[in-house]
């Protein structure tokens, strides 16, 4: 098919979600392509290839890898249009450059599920346009027609002569062609690498050890910091005495910084102990008195109140005065900490603190082009001047994409004007203690039944405070947070009459997006929901689910091919139940079913079974696998996450009561995916909402108890 660039920066412009990468590299970069190149030179035709006179092939990444295989997704795009090596591929991690902002924000940025659908044309496009440049290198060189030209594996081929030539060969030449304002892009039935299983490409760096976190960075003359921060959330430091720490071992300075107090020392274990003997004094500012609990009953004092009306369809109490039954229940789920295996982290090198020029940032970050001007402001240096590497993320789950850059902010305090680099590092407790949490949520919903059990009217009433990542990038809520109700005003079921309301509460306690953000609360509350009205009305609840879906046949094929799966219906152990729930988040939609066996008080996810349709899959190797992560992440919070406050203090700190699924936890989990065709969805998140449902149900199948409160608990 072909592709005008017109059409090309059309279809891919900002529009609900979609976004253009930047496609051609400025011409200042852009080597060998201007008079007097000279053979050795590299062919970049675009911002993400670079191949090189020896054949290597480089495909630039600019998005963060944080786990969820980009490194392995985006290059295969390029990949299959280039013709390149699969096996010989090589990545590199990109600069900050406008060239691959996200013009939703204009900013590099990772998040949302978006990274492969939204560069998947752009992707194709680089390299189709790379590939047309090389064969029309050939063509000229070799005198013959450039549609007759054949290319696989790096290498260019004229079939009617036997003649061949690499890429690497070909480069220079390549370089000095037009770029073309059509690009002819392959069509499905001629992919060979994307839609099939592909290994990753950055397993062999991280079993190895060659894999660069941020915690793994080390530079010449490198000093390790920690903070001594507030112990209640919005606390002010009034005074401190650094005395007894500037005397211990390994101790090089002590600087007050806006979040509290630095130790720079020769290590990071010297600088903790350091930071242990501090003597701090700290105005709380009234935040003394935060306590969950307190704030838990507020939320259900709320709900029993009118709020904002968000949606409004009619008048639910008419309705439900005439229904058989209404379901009135109360979802609750707490704070939520990301956990990242690789706690917070970033190295900072003030170069013009000992006479260089600017400044250097090394982090795994989620949103680069908003942590480099953060820091640039705090060093005194033009964005420009600072060069930030973005290293791998030991995980991210939307907390190293704070709009407000906290933790590299405060690294660049730390190192501001210091003449060696500075890595800052969050301990475990400073990083579960340190906010950005999954905001607490409470629903009340009412849903009204007709004889039969099916819906009538539907209302729900929300409580919970607004994520302040939206308000950062100046998405400021005014009576709700979308996040709050997402996944609702365009929920599949068939209900003659729905209606949402909102309470949007405020506190200390600061808020950021977590993996699947508001699909967290909602999906686990209406899939919950549901199932108790399929009980209500006697009704297998997956059998009542697909009654309730005929207008959405994606929904029904994925239902049906996970009771497929599962063999639902089949005779169980006692103690043993299923559990199914569906959701639609970022663009794919994923069921579940839960196999859970209740003894006591314990609760055994045994199994789960999950099927997809993300649209088209890149890599269906990558899909699982992120299918399967989303599940485990989920479950640590089914089953165990929660951060509680009492006096203004976090009380976890630690995996010993902030638990997350351990290997003897982790059930066996098994995926399908089905490729409808339909537009191309998010993978990275949508596995973890359908999770907390679907275990809830499989709880309620084995024991009889339904439990509406996260974590789940028997006592």
């Amino acid at each position: 098919m072909a592709m005008k660039r017109r059409e090309f920066l059309r279809d891919t412009a900002v529009a609900a979600g979609a976004f253009t990468l930047g496609f051609v590299i400025p011409g200042k970069v852009r080597a060998g392509a201007g008079e007097g190149a000279v053979s050795s030179a590299p062919f970049t035709p675009n911002a993400f290839i670079r191949i090189t006179p020896d054949n290597q092939v480089t495909i630039i990444l600019a998005k963060s890898e944080m786990g969820q295989s980009v490194y392995t997704s985006l290059p295969l795009i390029v990949a299959e249009e280039l013709d390149a090596d699969w096996q010989a591929i090589r990545v590199e991690q990109s600069k900050v450059d406008p060239a691959y902002n996200w013009p939703a924000f204009q900013m590099m940025i990772t998040g949302g599920s978006t990274s492969v659908r939204t560069s998947w044309e752009a992707l194709r496009q680089a390299g189709a346009t790379a590939r047309a440049m090389l064969l029309a290198a050939a063509a000229a060189a070799w005198g013959a027609p450039a549609a007759r030209l054949v290319t696989a594996d790096a290498t260019i081929t004229d079939p009617e002569t036997g003649r061949s030539a690499t890429f690497g060969e070909m480069a220079a030449a390549a370089a000095q062609q037009a770029v073309p304002a059509d690009v002819t892009l392959k069509s499905p039935d001629r992919f060979r690498l994307v839609g099939k299983d592909q290994k990753r490409l950055d397993s062999e760096l991280k079993v190895t050890g060659r894999a660069t976190f941020g915690l793994d960075v080390a530079a010449p003359g490198l000093h390790y910091a920690v903070v001594a921060r507030s112990p209640v959330f919005g606390g002010v430091l009034q005074s401190f005495d650094a005395s007894r720490a500037e005397a211990m071992p390994g101790v090089v300075k002590v600087k007050q910084v806006p979040t509290g107090v630095a130790v720079i020392a020769d290590s990071t274990w010297r600088a903790i102990k350091a930071r242990d003997a501090l003597d701090l004094t700290w105005d709380e500012q009234g935040n003394g008195g935060v306590d969950t609990d307190q704030m838990l009953q507020h939320y259900r004092e709320l709900a029993g109140q009118p709020g904002f009306a968000v949606q409004e369809q009619g008048d639910f109490e008419a309705v439900a005065a005439q229904a058989d039954q209404v379901i009135d229940a109360t979802y609750e789920v707490p704070f939520l900490a990301h956990a990242c295996m690789e706690p917070l982290n970033c190295t900072v090198h003030d170069r013009g603190a000992s006479g260089g020029e600017g400044a250097e940032v090394r982090v795994g970050t989620q949103m680069q082009t908003a942590d480099r001007a953060m820091a640039a402001g705090i060093l005194g240096y033009e964005p420009e001047a600072v060069d930030l590497h973005t290293q791998f993320l030991g995980g991210g789950f939307g907390r190293r994409a704070a709009a407000w850059s906290d933790y590299v902010a405060e690294a660049a305090h730390v190192a501001k004007g210091e003449p060696w680099p500075v890595k800052t590092t969050w301990t475990r407790e400073d990083d579960t203690r340190g906010g950005q949490y999954r905001p607490m949520t409470l629903h009340r919903s009412r849903l009204a039944l007709d004889a039969g059990g099916r819906p009538l009217a539907w209302h729900n009433r929300v409580v919970g405070q607004s994520i302040d990542g939206f308000k950062m990038l100046g998405m400021e809520p005014e009576n709700f947070d979308n996040a709050m109700i997402e996944g609702l005003k365009t929920q599949p079921y068939t209900v003659p009459l729905v209606n949402l309301e909102a309470h949007m509460t405020t506190s200390a306690v600061t808020t950021l997006w977590w993996r699947s953000v508001g699909h967290t609360h909602t999906a686990f509350m209406k899939e919950t929901l549901f199932d108790e009205a399929a009980h209500a009305a006697g009704v297998d609840p997956m059998d009542y689910r697909l009654g309730l879906l005929e207008a959405h046949p994606r929904f029904v094929a994925l239902l049906k091919k996970v009771r497929e799966m599962s063999g639902w219906g089949r005779e169980l152990p006692a103690g043993t139940g299923l559990g199914v729930a569906i959701e639609e988040s970022f663009g794919s939609i994923v069921a579940e079913v839960a196999q859970v066996r209740v003894k006591g008080q314990k609760i055994s996810v045994e199994k789960v079974w999950c099927a997809a349709d993300v649209g088209f899959a890149v890599n269906p190797l990558g899909l699982r696998e992120q299918m399967e992560s989303g599940i485990i992440f989920g479950l640590s919070a089914a089953l165990y996450g929660e951060i509680t406050l009492k006096k203004g203090r976090v009380e976890q700190g630690n995996f010993n009561n902030y638990r997350v699924v351990r290997i003897d936890d982790a059930p066996a989990i098994e995926v399908e995916i089905i490729d409808s065709g339909a537009a191309m969805g998010g993978a990275g998140e949508p596995g973890t909402p359908p999770i907390f449902p679907a275990v809830g149900n499989a709880i309620f199948a084995a024991s009889g108890k339904r439990l509406r409160s996260l974590p789940f608990r028997l006592s």
